[in-house]
């Protein structure tokens, strides 16, 4: 005999208190968490990569979020524009906030320089300069492993400069360039299969022009001295220190750079300095050899000129560069299309003018001249391979 109970009458009231299959309960606490720890920990890694660079500490490890600026400056605007949306007012939403903008304004003092927000530290050239007092440099890191060999000679019958410089240069990228460079006057050149070959080749003729090993017997740079078509004469160097790994210190990179710094410091006549220094213009290190050198940067004032990578627009950052005296003003500065490198090429135009024009870099510090002597002199004392000479 079954047993009949009553049964239970839930009224709709009721169910309002019951539920089932409550998504609050179960799944969706869960997914709804991870949106603001996601942000919390993306502000984090911001302010942390905006932290590292000012650790004064010369290791790849380091030195590397010396690079990512602008990324970081991108992903700090993201954290903060979904941080409004989605998490005004919460918790972790506010901390969010203010950790990805305290990122951001640190990010934004080291590169506010080279926007059009700042003042120009090289100054325009005249409307109409004289074409004896000008002198355009193009400088290109061709890549060693690149073959489309024929963008890079286009490159430089289209652009007529004055002096060419290329960089990674081999033996085979010696004999591609040769056709196009028959026209230049003079020709300075010491190719490698190690990533660190160089070329300079000028229309002007070119006294006491060298090629040296500032510091390493496998890194070669050039130096010579250009007398232009009115007379005057220029001191060009090229170099091409050192790539920043993760795994070695930046102490070749850093002391190459000071060792021509502190030789540009003393020279009398019109200098110009240029060639991918793997490093960035806001980086310690190069802010150390505008102290050093005396030298001006002319990106300050107009823009970025991103010249690497070539191929990954969210990965740019400056690494070609020029650095030129105060006898000069700039006619133009420009990035040109990509040649199959992971450079683009750079193209500079100088008016000399014999006089001292734009503003100068601080005065260097005593602390200044020490960290460059202690990183040449303990670079002087190794003997070891250049980073990256097996890359290719």
């Amino acid at each position: 005999m079954a047993l009949l109970y009553p049964a239970k009458v839930i009224s709709a009231s009721s169910k309002k208190g019951l539920n089932y299959n409550n998504s609050s309960s179960l799944g969706a606490p869960s997914e709804v968490s991870v949106l603001p720890i996601s942000l919390l920990v993306l502000s984090g890694i911001c302010v942390l990569a905006s932290l590292l660079p000012m650790v004064p500490i010369r290791h790849g490890l380091i030195r590397i979020f010396d690079f990512a600026r602008l990324q970081v400056i991108g992903l700090s605007l993201l954290v903060l524009g979904i941080v409004t949306l989605t998490e005004p007012g919460t918790p972790t939403g506010v901390l969010s906030f203010a950790i990805a903008a305290t990122a951001l304004m640190l990010q934004v003092i080291f590169v506010l320089p080279f926007t059009p927000l700042w003042c120009k530290q090289t100054m325009d050239a005249s409307s109409d300069p004289e074409k004896d007092a000008t002198i355009s440099l193009l400088t290109c890191n061709v890549k060693q492993g690149n073959q489309d060999h024929s963008r890079v000679t286009d490159l430089v019958r289209e652009r007529c400069p004055d002096i060419a410089i290329f960089m990674e240069t081999d033996q085979v990228w010696a004999r591609a360039l040769a056709p196009s460079l028959a026209e230049f006057a003079e020709i300075v050149e010491h190719p490698l299969d190690n990533s660190y070959g160089i070329i300079l080749a000028s229309r002007f003729p070119l006294n006491d022009a060298r090629v040296r090993f500032l510091l390493n017997d496998q890194v070669p740079s050039i130096t010579c001295i250009a007398t232009l078509s009115n007379g005057e004469v220029v001191r060009i160097i090229a170099l091409h220190p050192e790539p920043p790994v993760p795994t070695r210190d930046t102490m070749g990179r850093d002391a190459e750079i000071f060792v021509v710094g502190e030789e540009v410091r003393e020279e009398r006549r019109p200098v110009i300095v240029t060639g991918d220094l793997n490093d960035v213009a806001w980086s310690r290190s190069t802010r150390r050899f505008l102290r050093i050198s005396r030298l001006l940067d002319p990106r300050q004032g107009r823009g970025f000129f991103n010249s690497f990578h070539a191929l990954y627009w969210f990965l740019r950052w400056p690494l070609d560069h020029i650095f030129h005296s105060t006898d000069f003003r700039l006619v133009t500065i420009e990035r040109l299309p990509e040649i199959g490198s992971d450079h683009f090429p750079m193209f500079y135009c100088f008016e000399l003018v014999g006089a001292k024009f734009g503003a100068e870099p601080p005065p260097a510090t005593e602390a200044d001249f020490d960290e460059a002597k202690m990183a040449i002199d303990t670079e002087k004392k190794r003997d070891r391979d250049p980073a990256g000479s097996d890359w290719e």
